[in-house]
C-alpha cells in the first residue's frame, strides 16, 4: 500500500474521531486537506482496512463505521436513540470472549458483539 498525504489524513480522522461514517470522515479529511472526494475516503478507508490498519463496524440498520482500534477482539455499546456508539472490553475469557455452543467445526477467532441501549444522556433525557 502506498502511503499518501490523503490516506494518512483519513487515518488520522479515524483516529481523532472513533466510530464515525465515512462522510463525517469525508469532511474531516476535505477540512484538513482542502479537497478530497467522496470516493477516494472509500478508497482509502478499505485500502487501510485490508491492511488491519482500521477497523469497519456494521451495526444493523446503522452505516458502517470506522476505529483505529485493531488486533483485539472488544466490543461496542450503541445508543438506540442518539446513535453513540463507546468500546467496551471482552466481557470475560479468552480471544474470542464468547464460546459458541455449536461451532461446526470452525476455527473460531473472533466474536463480535453489539450492544444495544440507551446512553446515559439519553436517559437522563427522559
Amino acid at each position: 500500500m502506498t502511503v499518501t498525504a490523503q490516506r494518512l489524513a483519513v487515518l488520522r480522522a479515524v483516529s481523532e474521531q472513533p466510530h464515525s461514517t465515512a462522510d463525517d470522515i469525508h469532511s474531516i479529511v476535505r477540512a484538513e486537506l482542502g479537497a478530497i472526494s467522496r470516493q477516494a475516503v472509500y478508497d482509502a478507508l478499505g485500502a487501510l482496512a485490508d491492511k488491519q490498519l482500521v477497523r469497519r463496524i456494521q451495526p444493523a440498520g446503522s452505516p458502517a463505521r470506522y476505529e483505529d482500534r485493531v488486533g483485539d477482539n472488544h466490543h461496542h455499546l450503541i445508543c438506540r436513540a442518539c446513535g453513540q456508539m463507546v468500546d467496551v472490553d471482552c466481557a470475560v475469557g479468552n480471544t474470542p470472549c464468547l464460546t459458541a455452543a455449536e461451532d461446526a467445526g470452525y476455527d473460531v477467532d473472533e466474536a463480535e458483539v453489539m450492544y444495544w441501549g440507551r446512553c446515559p444522556a439519553c436517559v437522563a433525557a427522559t
